[in-house]
């Protein structure tokens, strides 16, 4: 079976075809990629139009032709196959004695080209002779295989440990945190083929923390770069301290992938909101209001005109309806956090694009900081004249780029970790009961979590446990689980910040940690500044340095080197740590109003999960005794979620938490019910009998059927 990872290319029709004849060919095993790798050269970046990894046939490197006029193909294929094969000898683990284990095969595929002479050395195909061309193809040795895909997958390193370090105890916090980032160094298959899958129009990313959408994000924009120099490409967020790493992130990827420096003018890395001042202040609704000569508002003038609530929201709202003649003015638009955003604002950007519309935008709806969702893609980006959406996000298709990218493996959080922060997001173990919700079940199992006992159903008691894929064991092999998570409460603030400046000395002097391993993070964005200023003059008078993300800082720097970070909620988020403090917490326990009980809630899973390795999570009184004991209960039940599931009524009762399903989903999942019922009608009714149907299938159905109720007598 082959599995194809669109990218972009410039030869959409017989790429298609490419796919298609591929696709069809049962005994061919492989992933085909698209307009991808981009290999660099000292004349800059070569793309290669298409490669098939086979674990039977090796490398098949294509040269694609688009229309009747054929090329020089010969030289064509002489220049990727030179190209390939330096790439491939920089990997060691592809060489014995100094020769390459991998054959490259090369190929020329133009499917409009009826008649041509056939040269062995230089294939040319159509659509007659392609399959029977690869299967000429001398065997691939198979052992090679996992080697030539990691080398292939390895779109970046820019995980691995590179700070400097000085370590002399093998059992250190400091060895064992560059242990796993050396570990996660590369993405995986399914992080590299999200960066290289390209659609020309709106396309979603969606993920829980610690999965890398961020960084996915930033490969995608130096991707489309390297791809298309003459596109001018924006990536924006909500979180300010964003910027210096999506500059690092897009920098490394273009150096490593082009061997070349990125294009500043082309590529922009703005705020969302901006203000006028030069580069670095503007953002993208700022552009958009210039550039359409609509009002622009401020903060300050917003909140005083909308609210503090609707601020952004209305400013966006007014500038949509103020424009008399759309300017559209880029190629590409990425949107990060995009569930921190109105969707009006995901709307302007898609009025900001040129013809066809890429939007890409990725998002975690238990990072929501806010009370609001995202709607579906058909809300959020309205109607044709003919009532029809302007948007539509189709499930995957066979021959065409993936509109809808889930990305479920977490390599941040441990499993205790996320659990825990999953746990006490969502009340499983509160004593007045959930307080949000997913509301369609089937995300917990995108997000990747299993069944372990019973089943996700109204009213039914259920456990839910996270898979070894969606949470890696090596995340919480390097420490007991009493190390990674702990809860700790104190009768006093100063109690808490006398504990919380001795355990930040202890990891500097003894753990082998330095300064920026460690982040503090205050829940309530209000009362920062205050509820950090003991501990950082604490610090000082020890000689430890710290900064306040934001305030010490300028806006777009999270952390400095040599220094300890401490944080608001709001700027934490997109970033990570080894080593984080929550103080505080009880300030995320409980809310004056219920239907804020969630979104502080959603405070602290954000908080937790700022955490490469080790959480600590502090706080003050009663509230905080509460939580703890909440911890308590995740933590005795292995850190799996147990619960009855929210009957209909009663999910009306709390927040929910939309997945973003789009009409097309919908009525899949309709339409598939809905045969099943016509399946088991006319059996009833006799029309059809049970020997009509495949019996591998009635296999399948029977041991499906039996799984269940062995769950129910559980």
């Amino acid at each position: 079976m082959i599995n194809t990872i669109w990218g972009s290319t410039d030869k959409p029709v017989s790429a298609k075809r490419l796919t298609e004849l591929l696709s069809a060919e049962v005994d061919l095993e492989g992933t085909l990629y698209i307009g991808y790798p981009i290999i660099g050269t000292p004349e800059g970046s070569f793309p290669i139009d298409a490669l098939l990894v086979s674990p039977t046939k090796g490398l098949v490197l294509f040269n694609v032709v688009e229309g009747k006029i054929l090329p020089d193909y010969n030289k064509m294929q002489d220049e990727g196959f030179n190209k390939m094969q330096a790439k491939l000898l920089q990997h060691q683990v592809l060489i014995r004695k100094r020769k390459l284990l991998v054959d490259i095969h090369t190929v020329t595929f133009a499917p409009a080209i009826n008649q041509f002479e056939n040269d062995e050395e230089y294939p040319l195909c159509n659509a007659n002779n392609l399959v029977s061309t690869i299967e000429e193809f001398e065997d691939f040795d198979a052992e090679v295989f996992p080697a030539l895909v990691s080398v292939i997958q390895a779109i970046s390193t820019l995980r691995r440990g590179r700070k400097k370090r000085e370590l002399h105890d093998q059992n250190s916090r400091g060895t064992k945190i560059k242990g796993l980032e050396d570990s996660i160094a590369n993405l995986d298959s399914q992080q590299s083929a999200a960066v290289v899958e390209t659609y020309d129009g709106v396309q979603r990313i969606r993920g829980l923390a610690g999965c890398g959408k961020t960084i996915v994000l930033a490969l995608k924009v130096a991707y489309l770069h390297a791809r298309h120099r003459d596109w001018t490409i924006a990536v924006t967020f909500n979180t300010r301290s964003l910027k210096k790493q999506f500059e690092t992130l897009i920098t490394t990827f273009v150096l490593e992938q082009a061997n070349e420096e990125p294009d500043w003018d082309k590529i922009r890395i703005l705020n969302a909101w901006g203000a006028p001042g030069g580069i670095d202040r503007t953002g993208i609704y700022y552009e958009f209001c210039r550039d359409h000569g609509v009002e622009y508002f401020d903060f300050g003038a917003a909140k005083t005109r909308f609210g503090s609530e609707k601020a952004f929201e209305a400013a966006c709202d007014t500038a949509l309806q103020g424009v008399k003649q759309l300017v559209p003015k880029y190629d590409a638009i990425l949107i990060d956090e995009a569930q921190d955003f109105a969707p009006n604002f995901l709307l302007l950007c898609y009025e900001y694009l040129k013809d066809p519309k890429r939007l890409v935008y990725a998002y975690d709806e238990l990072q929501n900081l806010g009370n609001s969702a995202l709607p579906p893609a058909e809300e959020i980006f309205g109607k044709n004249t003919d009532g029809t959406p302007r948007v539509v996000i189709h499930p995957p298709e066979t021959g065409n780029p993936k509109q809808d990218i889930i990305l479920d493996t977490c390599y941040r959080n441990s499993r205790p970790v996320l659990s825990t922060a999953h746990a006490l997001g969502f009340g499983i173990y509160r004593d007045k009961g959930l307080v949000q919700i997913f509301e369609n079940k089937n995300l917990w199992f995108d997000i990747g979590y299993s069944e372990s006992d019973g089943e996700i159903e109204d009213g039914e008691p259920v456990t839910l446990h996270r898979t070894a894929k969606s949470s890696p064991e090596f995340l919480e092999m390097h420490s007991p689980v009493e190390d990674l998570i702990q809860f700790e409460v104190f009768e006093s603030h100063e109690e808490q910040t006398a504990w919380l400046v001795e355990e930040i000395r202890r990891n500097l002097a003894e753990d082998e940690l330095i300064p920026d391993d460690i982040v503090v993070i205050n829940p309530d964005p209000l009362t920062t500044k205050d509820a950090v200023g003991g501990a950082r003059r604490e610090l000082m008078q020890m000689g430890i340095n710290s900064n306040l993300a934001g305030v010490t800082t300028i806006a777009d720097v999270f952390t400095e080197p040599g220094t300890v970070t401490f944080t608001g909620i709001f700027r934490a988020k997109g970033n990570e740590a080894a080593m984080v403090y929550v103080i505080n917490a009880q300030d995320c326990f409980d809310a004056f109003l219920p239907r804020d009980v969630a979104r502080i809630r959603n405070r602290l899973f954000t908080a937790i999960t700022r955490s490469k390795a080790w959480v600590r999570v502090v706080g003050v009184g009663k509230a905080m005794a509460a939580m703890k004991a909440e911890f308590e209960r995740v933590k005795a039940e292995n850190f799996e979620l147990r619960f009855r599931y929210p009957t209909e009524d009663e999910r009306r009762t709390m927040t929910t938490i939309n997945r973003d399903m789009s009409r097309a989903e919908q009525d899949r999942n309709a339409k598939r019910r809905n045969n099943f019922a016509d399946i088991i009608s006319s059996l009833e009714s006799g029309e059809s009998f049970i020997e009509d149907y495949p019996e591998e299938l009635i296999e399948k159905l029977q041991a499906l059927l039996a799984k269940k109720s062995k769950r129910r007598r559980k």
